[in-house]
């Protein structure tokens, strides 16, 4: 993953750890994901051994749920405010960190190519909806 996504993504658990709700730790984020309660889902890079982790990237995928690798347990630690490191953290919800959550899931969930086709069908769907106001306008007139 990208540095910029992590960091983004500590940071939605910072905003969402004060204004809405996480769950910390390996086994709750596991039946939060199972759940489907879960919105994000951050998994430490340097957890050891890496079994204690591997399961969430296919739950996460098959829930449909974005997962964002960080470099650190410690940073993850810091960022659910917890004194001690952790090796996942899930956003249960999001609080003030819904935009940012939105946002992180789109690069995620969508990848790059899927997001410009979105993001273009979006502009003919806004458009055709413009012409047809506008033809409207013109019929009262």
């Amino acid at each position: 993953m990208s540095e910029g996504l992590s960091d983004k993504a500590l940071e939605a658990v910072e905003i969402a750890r004060t204004t809405g709700k996480i769950r910390k730790g390996v086994n709750e984020v596991t039946k939060s994901v199972e759940r489907g309660q879960a919105k994000l889902v951050l998994i430490a890079q340097d957890v050891s051994p890496k079994e204690i982790v591997m399961h969430l990237p296919l739950l996460a995928k098959q829930k449909r749920i974005p997962l964002v690798e960080v470099p650190s347990k410690e940073e993850l630690g810091v960022a659910a405010g917890i004194g001690v490191s952790t090796a996942s953290v899930a956003i249960v919800k999001e609080g003030d960190a819904k935009s940012l959550i939105l946002e992180i899931s789109k690069k995620v969930l969508a990848g790059p190519e899927k997001e410009e086709n979105k993001e273009a069908k979006e502009d003919k769907e806004e458009n055709k909806k413009e012409e047809k106001e506008e033809t409207k306008e013109e019929k009262a007139e």
